[in-house]
């Protein structure tokens, strides 16, 4: 009923020497999978922004991010060809501010007068994007299922 697939990074590379790990080979394989029409569902993990932000290193995070974009693009595009519906969401922040920051989010400076660099992950709220066809009848399956439920997470943004 499942297929599991991992395309491993190259190992003994630091990832911010790779910062693309292999994002756009997971994309390729994930708008295969999708394509192909044999899945109902396909969860995909795209670690770049992640990764790479506990390396540090800003700048390849920026292009992590960037690829990220890219696969993510890729993705979508496949879902809307077969009428799908996707998810887009994270776990949690990291690459989104790698600065430490005092309680008033000023930035912490080192001995040196350097900003410190943040390499764990933050507390920011994390986004999520949920779109294509099919999702008319959203609301109405949510009303039926049974239980109480916790406040609702998400905020309606309007352009």
């Amino acid at each position: 009923m499942e297929e599991y697939v991992e395309i491993p990074n190259d190992m003994g590379i630091s990832f911010n020497v790779q910062p693309k790990m292999k994002a756009l080979e997971i994309a390729e394989r994930a708008r295969d999978a999708i394509l192909s029409g044999k899945f109902h569902q396909v969860c995909i993990n795209l670690a770049t922004g992640d990764m790479e932000g506990h390396t540090g290193d800003i700048k390849a995070t920026v292009v992590a991010c960037k690829v990220a974009d890219e696969a993510v693009k890729m993705i979508i595009e496949a879902t809307e060809k077969v009428e799908g519906v996707y998810v887009v969401t994270a776990d949690h922040g990291n690459a989104e501010d790698m600065v430490k920051r005092d309680k008033s989010g000023q930035p912490l400076l080192d001995k040196d007068g350097n900003i410190q660099i943040l390499t764990s992950h933050t507390l920011h709220p994390v986004p999520i994007a949920i779109a294509g066809r099919g999702l008319a009848n959203v609301a109405a399956t949510v009303m039926k299922l049974p239980g109480d439920y916790e406040p609702t997470l998400i905020e309606v943004v309007r352009d």
